[in-house]
């Protein structure tokens, strides 16, 4: 499975507890191409319901519902526990994320 930069992806969570029940969360894909190809894992930030606006969590569309890309909760992740991609996001959801993670990290 390809995987891009600003897709969207749902990942399989991993349990401390050893739970059998398979439990899910959508994310955004955050680190690049190049490194999406090349290395077994991917960097991603979680995708939570739009509730209260904050800085570091940028609203997204997808599926005909609206969420917020939680950008203060990059995880690094390995590829296999990918269950599914999706959809790519829109080039000015791209912008506002590129904004935000510039904000954060480099100003």
């Amino acid at each position: 499975m390809e995987i891009k930069q600003y897709q969207i992806v749902l990942v399989r969570l991993v349990t401390a507890t050893g739970d059998k029940s398979e439990r899910r969360i959508t994310c955004i894909v955050i680190s690049p191409d190049e490194m999406n190809k090349h290395l077994r894992t991917v960097v991603v930030a979680p995708l939570k319901p739009d509730s209260t606006a904050y800085p570091t969590r940028p609203k997204v569309s997808h599926d005909n519902r609206t969420d917020r890309v939680v950008l203060d909760q990059i995880t690094t992740i390995e590829k296999e526990r990918i269950a599914e991609a999706g959809e790519e996001l829109s080039r000015a959801e791209i912008k506002k994320i590129k904004a935000v993670l510039k904000e954060i990290y480099v100003d």
